[in-house]
């Protein structure tokens, strides 16, 4: 058997996983801009209690995000109830 065709399962799991970590990284992000897109298209309907609370689900799910600063800022932007 030749030194190639035996890869330990933990080292193809290690393997596996680091190829996976950028799709994990984007997805979250993609999913953190979806939904800052949905509160302004919210905020553009006048839908400001929707769009309020999209931005605070922002900052709740995704705190170290780009998208959880925009969020903040559109929250204090926002007129008050």
């Amino acid at each position: 058997m030749s030194r190639a065709s035996t890869v330990s399962p933990t080292r193809l799991l290690l393997t596996v996983l680091l190829a996976l970590l950028p799709l994990a990284c984007t997805s979250s992000d993609r999913a953190a801009q979806d939904s800052f897109d949905l509160a302004q298209f919210e905020e553009r309907q006048g839908n400001m209690d929707h769009a309020r609370q999209l931005y605070q689900e922002i900052l709740s799910r995704y705190p170290q995000s780009e998208w959880a600063q925009k969020a903040k800022g559109r929250l204090e932007a926002l007129p008050s109830k």
